[in-house]
């Protein structure tokens, strides 16, 4: 049975959509504050956080964020914001996914199985240790072989993707990373030098992101120049290429 926490404020709201997901299958809890919200998570330990924009006490981003330090479970915002620059801002604070008050709820909860579905296939390096039990209980698999791919730079090795955990090392340190963020530099290291177009890189992500446009594209680059540049103003390794799009260098 997969857990879902929901970080949600509207009592009408939060009844509905507990009660749709019981039905499904899920096990469901419900807080009304960021606060308790992210005190649930490591005593709850969910498959996947529904989680309010707007709440009492806090901004759903910030959540958003401050959740992303520690862990990769999925997170889906649900809101009535519906902007592109509103998604854009989401998906740029660590949200996989993205829908808008009022939703469908078959569509809801097609959704929280894909993310979890994704989450099960692609597990980070800082899962939580008890879902992982949870999943490895449900079915024995025997683990895959670790592929690692890796970027030379200054002369060692900076950049290193495990595809097998989905997990990124700069310089041995394991940095966080959203599906697409890993698909893009996954991308960049097979094919330095590679020029690719912002449509290149939507072809790429698509599938992986509900709501992917260019300007999230551009989002995704900065959030990965953040976490692999010495100064992400002065990139050095991912380059834009003006008029074009972007490629990746390396000694």
């Amino acid at each position: 049975m997969y857990r879902v926490l929901m970080i949600e404020d509207d009592a009408m709201i939060g009844d509905m959509v507990t009660m749709y997901l019981k039905e499904e299958g899920f096990h469901v809890i419900r807080e009304e504050n960021g606060t308790s919200g992210i005190a649930a998570i490591s005593q709850f330990q969910p498959d996947l956080i529904l989680l309010d924009w707007v709440l009492p006490d806090m901004d759903g981003l910030a959540i958003c964020r401050q959740v992303r330090e520690t862990s990769s479970v999925p997170i889906m915002i649900v809101s009535m914001k519906n902007k592109i620059v509103e998604r854009v801002n989401a998906l740029g604070a660590g949200a996989d996914d993205f829908m808008c008050k009022p939703f469908s709820m078959h569509e809801l909860i097609a959704r929280a199985h894909a993310l979890i579905r994704r989450a099960q296939r692609y597990p980070s390096m800082n899962q939580l240790p008890d879902a992982q039990s949870r999943h490895q209980e449900q079915e024995e698999v025997k683990p895959a072989k670790s592929t690692v791919i890796a970027a030379v730079m200054d002369k060692q090795d900076k950049i290193t993707l495990n595809t097998n955990t989905r997990s990124m090392c700069v310089y041995g340190e394991i940095v966080e990373t959203t599906y697409s963020e890993f698909e893009i530099m996954r991308c960049f290291i097979n094919n330095p030098g590679r020029v690719y177009s912002r449509e290149d890189l939507l072809q790429t992500v698509r599938g992986f992101d509900s709501f992917v446009t260019d300007r999230a594209i551009d989002v995704h680059i900065a959030n990965l120049r953040k976490k692999i540049e010495d100064n992400p103003k002065e990139p050095k390794w991912i380059r834009t290429v003006w008029g074009v799009g972007y490629k990746f260098v390396h000694m």
